[in-house]
């Protein structure tokens, strides 16, 4: 398989043979389940669908409780795709653990990073902020002059202001897999990994 999905569980630290002390993300990758299979010529391309963390019944859309009937699943409340690779044989209700992964693998990890609201340009862009002098009593935090006079008489778009922070798809392009407990189903990843605790992540080979 290409990747998994996982449930961000917490930081902690671990240590190497010789004193090391290295940061890493616990992170609850599966048990999956494959809920269906995608081919070039039923889909137009090769790809592998994966269903994460069981659900009950009554909050499962009728269609996707047939999906899942069909696959020969439980109800999953997470579902994800990852390419299919050449010479991998999945079919439908395959389980899928972290024993598809070694220590040493580098990963892509994609998820949701922490939404901190609507911030100011300080917090959100790292401005540097106005000088503290002339009797500016309230310009501290502020953005300053936009730029714009008679011509264009409009701010540009993309300009750098205050808004929304976070809350959106981030992905950690070289994450290392540092430790393995195949028993309970964790892997242990360098560094800090986007979302908050309990959110989802997806995980690829490279």
């Amino acid at each position: 398989m290409s990747g998994i999905i996982g449930k961000k569980v917490r930081m902690t630290q671990i240590f190497t043979e010789d004193g090391t002390v290295i940061p890493v993300t616990v992170v609850q990758a599966g048990p999956c389940y494959v809920t269906q299979v995608k081919t070039v010529d039923a889909d137009g391309y090769a790809a592998v669908q994966v269903g994460f963390e069981e659900k009950k019944e009554k909050n499962t859309p009728k269609p996707l409780q047939g999906h899942f009937k069909k696959a020969g699943v439980n109800n999953l409340r997470y579902i994800r795709e990852f390419p299919l690779r050449e010479g991998e044989n999945l079919k439908p209700g395959d389980q899928l653990g972290v024993d598809q992964f070694s220590v040493g693998d580098t990963v892509v990890v994609t998820g949701t990073s922490k939404g901190k609201g609507f911030q100011g340009v300080m917090k959100r862009h790292g401005f540097s902020g106005a000088n503290k002098t002339h009797g500016q009593s309230d310009r501290w935090r502020a953005p300053g002059s936009l730029g714009q006079s008679s011509w264009p008489s409009r701010v540009f778009k993309g300009l750098k202001m205050a808004g929304r922070t976070g809350n959106r798809r981030v992905t950690l392009p070289s994450a290392r897999i540092a430790q393995i407990d195949t028993e309970r189903n964790l892997l242990f990843i360098t560094g800090a990994l986007p979302g908050s605790v309990n959110s989802v992540l997806e995980i690829k080979k490279i």
